[in-house]
């Protein structure tokens, strides 16, 4: 059977030229990922007053998504290699919608904690399809581009959801914030859509694929490889520090005397600097440089946490934004790059190679939110989970070379 939207090799022409329509619209349902995640960190404040909840249960709602992400990734993958990307990822764009607008019915703690929590069952789909399609769909140097480009549209959501939410939407729903949650889940629903149109318009793959039945024993069989191991071992720092800076940086600034318009559009630099980079750092990342590229992505990431952790408010914080911004997008982006590129993975297995990849990385992605929440309260600060932050960034910095030893036994 041919599956129309993970082709095997590019061809001269008009066939060659459909590969960018699957990337847009991979782009357009990561741009609605990264809408979601990010659109309750400018909203903490008024949704902790409205629900009557404080810093450390507004953690583990923040973390709530990436626990059933973990989960559900490896079956999500699986099921992306049995059924193909344009139905699964429909799929994915749906249940991220529902989420979204059943966050704006919750009415207590327990009721936001589930809806949040779903969309841990929509999110892997996209994150875990978005790279199988693009490793499908290119090959050598544009993959890394290719990849850089899609890993841009949560970088867009974010900023498109930091710069209107406190500034434009709150005033324009009379600080209603359960219908600016709606918006995002009308949004999320029309990316759904242009996925499908776009997808469909490709037509036909240029080679014929037939779609992966993966067993338990091929799980297993990717978990013997030793590159595959501690690259999820280092998803799981890399998350733990992207998606705690993420969901609290906000607050982060604004309880250093910032308005909460001013924390958004201050938010908003290192998500627009990783765009910038998520553009030029992942072409960089071939085979020959890809370690030096790791290393100096984690030094960045972890003087940024320090930076955060230690200057005072206002121009002092631009080292910390700058450096987080440099690292934010392209350590997963490379991460993920040398996972498929792994000999014992390559397109036909990046589904599952990837899910399981996310699954363990998530661990990070729950710990980094509830983290920095829990210290937040037991020290009355940032400092302690930034510092913290710094720690995993190092260690991250210094098993680079342990990698690169990993990834020539791969078989």
């Amino acid at each position: 059977m041919t599956d129309l939207n993970v082709p095997g090799q590019l061809v001269p022409g008009e066939l060659a030229s459909q590969r960018w329509l699957p990337l847009a619209g991979v782009w357009c349902l990561y741009a609605a990922f990264g809408l979601n995640i990010a659109s309750l960190a400018p909203l903490v404040s008024v949704i902790e007053s409205d629900l009557s909840i404080r810093h450390a249960q507004m953690g583990t709602i923040l973390g709530a998504w990436q626990l059933v992400y973990i989960a559900a990734a490896i079956p999500c993958g699986i099921l992306l290699d049995r059924i193909g990307g344009r139905s699964a990822l429909v799929l994915g764009g749906i249940l991220m919608a529902a989420s979204a607008i059943a966050r704006s019915y919750a009415d207590d703690y327990w009721g936001f904690l589930l809806a949040v929590g779903l969309f841990g069952l929509g999110g892997p789909i996209i994150s875990v399809g978005a790279p199988k399609i693009v490793s499908a769909w290119f090959r050598g140097r544009e993959r890394g581009l290719a990849m850089g480009i899609y890993i841009t549209g949560p970088g867009i959501g974010t900023i498109v959801c930091f710069t209107l939410t406190n500034a434009v939407l709150m005033p324009w729903a009379d600080q209603d914030w359960r219908l600016v949650l709606r918006v995002w889940g009308s949004i999320t629903l029309l990316a759904t859509v242009f996925w499908f149109v776009l997808i469909t318009m490709a037509g036909r793959a240029p080679v014929e694929v037939t779609k992966q039945r993966v067993r338990g024993a091929g799980v297993v069989e990717l978990l013997a490889q030793p590159g595959v191991r501690l690259l999820m071992i280092m998803g799981i720092g890399v998350l733990m520090i992207t998606h705690g800076l993420g969901n609290w940086l906000p607050e982060l600034l604004r309880a250093g005397g910032m308005t909460p318009d001013q924390a958004g559009y201050f938010a908003a630099i290192p998500v627009s600097l990783g765009i910038l980079g998520a553009l030029v750092i992942p072409r960089l990342a071939t085979p020959q440089y890809r370690y030096h590229v790791l290393r100096g992505l984690f030094l960045s990431i972890a003087v940024g946490c320090v930076c955060y952790a230690t200057m005072g408010p206002g121009i002092g914080l631009f080292p910390g934004l700058i450096l987080h911004g440099i690292a934010s997008s392209s350590m997963m982006t490379v991460l993920i790059l040398t996972m498929v590129e792994l000999p014992g993975v390559g397109e036909h297995r990046a589904g599952t190679a990837t899910g399981l990849f996310f699954s363990a990385a998530e661990i990070g992605g729950v710990a980094g939110p509830v983290v920095l929440g829990i210290l937040y309260d037991v020290t009355a600060g940032f400092g302690a989970g930034l510092g913290l932050f710094a720690g995993v960034g190092c260690a991250l910095f210094l098993s680079v070379t342990l990698l690169s030893h990993r990834v020539k036994q791969s078989p």
